[in-house]
């Protein structure tokens, strides 16, 4: 038991540090990659049916390989969680793994399929469809699929809360700052939702990114340092 509780801490310990390193870098090229198109364009925007953005490429595309990364990343550190819950609490670990694989499924196939069919596809003058799979479309399945992926993160933020909540200060930190993101999204969800109706375009989906990176950005780091802590007990 000593053993496998080390070896949750040690995996814990380094995805923490991964999740935090690859959400703060994806977030620098994700800043660069400034909007043509949707709710947030402010100049030179490119309209519907924009097919006339081979030239962004790879500039905003360079974020979506390293996203795909952080979501297998989240998905190890969900597991290193579950794996190191009280007893009685696993069951929320467990579900939070659930919808964290969930969402890591939605938004790697959706961050892979943008990346690997939308470029090459207007470079070869193969557009029949694109207008639809397009980031650049604020109404469009790419920006769908973020949403629903990053509101799936958001649930596991619900169930992984009680997991640390009640234990020392520094956990119950990480916590309610994992129930602090799952209420921001559900909000902003009711927010855009009341105000704009479906013509949300791509206001929610920076708005929900932007929390669910913020908690893994804080809590990578706050839960490094609590595994560190615990490994650092168990061995004394």
């Amino acid at each position: 038991m000593h053993e496998t509780m080390k070896s949750a801490n040690q995996v814990g310990f380094y995805s923490s540090l991964t999740v935090a390193v690859l959400t703060l870098v994806t977030f620098g090229f994700a800043i660069v990659a400034v909007p043509i198109s949707g709710a947030n364009c402010l100049e030179g925007c490119i309209d519907y049916p924009y097919l006339d953005t081979v030239a962004q490429f790879p500039k905003d595309y360079r974020w979506m390989p390293l996203a795909g990364l952080l979501m297998l990343a989240y998905v190890i550190w969900t597991v290193a969680i579950h794996s190191t819950a009280l007893p009685h609490k696993k069951i929320y670990g467990q579900i939070g793994l659930v919808f964290a694989s969930m969402a890591a499924l939605t938004l790697v196939a959706d961050y892979f399929v943008q990346f690997s069919v939308v470029p090459i596809s207007l470079m070869s003058g193969e557009t029949e469809g694109i207008t639809l799979l397009t980031q650049y479309n604020a109404h469009g399945i790419f920006i769908a699929l973020e949403e629903l992926g990053y509101l799936l993160m958001s649930f596991s933020f619900l169930f992984l809360a009680p997991v640390f909540l009640g234990k020392d200060r520094l956990a119950s930190v990480a916590g309610w700052i994992f129930l602090a993101g799952f209420v921001l999204g559900l909000v902003s969800l009711v927010a855009f939702s009341a105000f704009y109706g479906l013509d949300r375009q791509d206001r929610f989906e920076v708005v929900i990114i932007s929390v669910d990176w913020l908690v893994l950005l804080i809590n990578g780091g706050l839960l490094g340092a609590w595994f560190s802590r615990q490994l650092k007990t168990k061995e004394a």
